[in-house]
């Protein structure tokens, strides 16, 4: 996608080989008529597959997944990391390596909100490991849902997640895949 790349070159900082910083419009300040025109390209991109619900995981991912539901007509569920008191007792649980973050935690779901035979797509702002993703997926199979796709805006394609999702056979478009980071540098596939 031309315009997410411009972005990217335009106001992205590269902090190692590893960290891009997008959080002037994507995942800390909001570009929202940027991110309108992503909704339409996953719309565009996943057209043809019969969606009825989004399911993303807190924080980054909600923003992109709200406005995108909008083009398909469908609700947005979150994957919540931290335990809350208001959270139902009965949950799908999954647990989750943060790479950003360097740590373990659990992501939970109400069991009210993924039923049997729904299909899901899975969006998120960044893929690199895909540890993210593999816990949504575990939580949708716990649900005896479909995943029928992931979509995801910029893919660190020198890192293994695009490379282990796509092995396993799931229907993965990313925006972005970007082969090597330097200096602020960016190297696009």
């Amino acid at each position: 996608m031309k315009l997410l790349k411009d972005k990217i070159l335009n106001q992205g900082k590269v902090v190692d080989k590893h960290i891009l910083k997008v959080d002037s419009f994507l995942n800390h300040q909001l570009d929202i008529k940027f991110l309108n025109e992503i909704g339409k390209e996953f719309k565009e991109i996943f057209k043809d597959t019969h969606i009825n619900k989004i399911l993303t995981i807190e924080a980054s991912g909600i923003a992109i997944a709200c406005i995108a539901a909008q083009y398909f007509n469908v609700p947005v569920v979150f994957a919540k990391k931290t335990e809350s008191k208001n959270l139902d007792k009965e949950t799908y649980e999954s647990e989750v390596y943060s790479f950003t973050k360097g740590k373990n935690y659990k992501i939970r779901v109400s069991k009210k909100y993924i039923e049997k035979n729904d299909n899901i797509l899975v969006l998120d702002d960044f893929l690199a490991n895909g540890r993210a993703v593999l816990g949504l997926k575990d939580i949708v199979e716990q649900a005896e849902a479909n995943l029928v796709g992931v979509g995801i805006v910029i893919e660190k394609g020198f890192q293994e997640g695009g490379t282990v999702l796509r092995n396993m056979g799931i229907n993965l478009k990313s925006l972005a895949i970007i082969d090597s980071m330097e200096e602020n540098r960016v190297k696009f596939r």
